[in-house]
């Protein structure tokens, strides 16, 4: 089952999880000096926090899976989508190790897709991601070649069971 991505970049970690914890009646299942994860059920969302260094405000949205079957799915609507698919591939953001692609929707705002694979000690120094993101800047200037993704399951070393 697919789950709704939300990050939002804020000033103040402790403030900001005290805010969302009450606005949804429940504490983070992450909370690190610079991020903070509520995994909720009612509404079925992955909302994060954190203070890497963005202004604050929407940073992006995403869409998390739970199976590389569903991965690959998701892909499947990115090509159908247009636009300029950025394959980050398998990385290490968010205190988390995953697989993931980027896609501007038409008004700019960045949309990754996903596949969590296991934690992290750290919350990654965001080089996928910020190459993602420049591609972005650069790809609306003129079509870049996007390769053909390799089979998910082969692209993040995962195994389907």
């Amino acid at each position: 089952m697919k789950r709704m991505h939300v990050h939002v970049a804020v000033k103040d970690i402790p403030r900001s999880v005290s805010f969302y914890s009450a606005l949804f009646d429940a504490e983070p299942a992450v909370v690190k000096s610079d991020y903070a994860k509520w995994m909720l059920d009612d509404p079925r969302v992955n909302f994060a926090i954190s203070t890497r260094g963005r202004e604050p405000g929407l940073d992006h949205l995403g869409i998390q899976v739970e199976s590389v079957e569903e991965l690959g799915e998701v892909y499947g609507r990115l090509r159908k989508a247009g636009g300029d698919v950025i394959e980050q591939g398998r990385t290490v953001c968010c205190y988390a190790k995953s697989e993931k692609s980027w896609i501007d929707d038409p008004s700019g705002i960045s949309w990754e897709t996903f596949h969590t694979t296991g934690e992290s000690a750290d919350y990654g120094d965001g080089g996928g991601e910020r190459a993602a993101r420049i591609a972005h800047e650069k790809s609306c200037c003129g079509p870049q070649a996007v390769p053909e993704p390799a089979p998910v399951a082969a692209a993040c070393g995962c195994s389907a069971a």
